[in-house]
């Protein structure tokens, strides 16, 4: 019998390798105000994975910046962003295990993605990689994820106990508790748990993720 009716994955760092191309472009954004800067930044970043790239570039500018965040600056610098990274996260390698498990399960147990990358962008990424037929339906931001779960429980009728998300970031883990689901976190340097709370079920990576 089937642990789960159904899978939520966060996208960069859980299917795909593409946390490090995400870092070197907020490191580019932010390099004219200098290495101390950067590496706030770049720390900010890692300390909030899952999180919009709009909500930290409000932190970088109003915070560490001192200055205002114009809505012209924010389309200007999601924009930027956006070229770096595009490319880049369509390029990059699955996570090892990622393509099989997608490849045997897609047809018997309904995927889906909940990721903080914008939703246009992430959906057109997923299209580029080849990987819409794989998911039931793929969410991003600005929708937080408790809610995008929430939605995905709702629209499919699916019982909480009987859903598991996996993610690689705090944001991934609280949004699994707001909406009640399971929950397992991809960690690169297993076994420890770190950022989620000890005791936390976690995995290297998803040759080993059971339905």
């Amino acid at each position: 019998m089937k642990k789960y009716d159904a899978i939520v994955f966060d996208f960069d760092g859980v299917l795909v390798e593409s946390v490090d191309v995400k870092t070197r472009a907020f490191a580019a954004l932010y390099a004219e105000y200098g290495d101390r800067i950067v590496q706030q930044v770049v720390d900010y970043h890692l300390e909030h994975g899952g999180v919009s790239r709009f909500e930290k570039f409000r932190y970088y500018q109003e915070v560490l910046l001192g200055k205002i965040l114009t809505k012209e600056k924010e389309v200007h610098l999601g924009d930027r962003f956006s070229e770096y990274v595009e490319d880049a996260v369509v390029e990059s390698a699955y996570v090892l295990g990622a393509y099989e498990f997608l490849e045997n399960n897609y047809r018997s147990t309904p995927l889906f993605v909940a990721s903080g990358t914008p939703d246009q962008e992430l959906k057109r990424i997923i299209s580029r990689r080849n990987m819409t037929h794989y998911f039931a339906s793929v969410h991003g931001s600005p929708a937080k994820k408790g809610a995008i779960i929430g939605e995905i429980l709702t629209t499919h009728g699916l019982n909480p106990d009987r859903v598991l998300m996996v993610g690689d970031a705090i944001a991934d883990y609280e949004g699994a508790s707001v909406a009640g689901v399971k929950f397992i976190g991809r960690v690169i340097k297993y076994p420890d748990p770190a950022p989620f709370i000890s005791g936390t079920m976690v995995l290297p990576d998803l040759t080993t993720l059971e339905i």
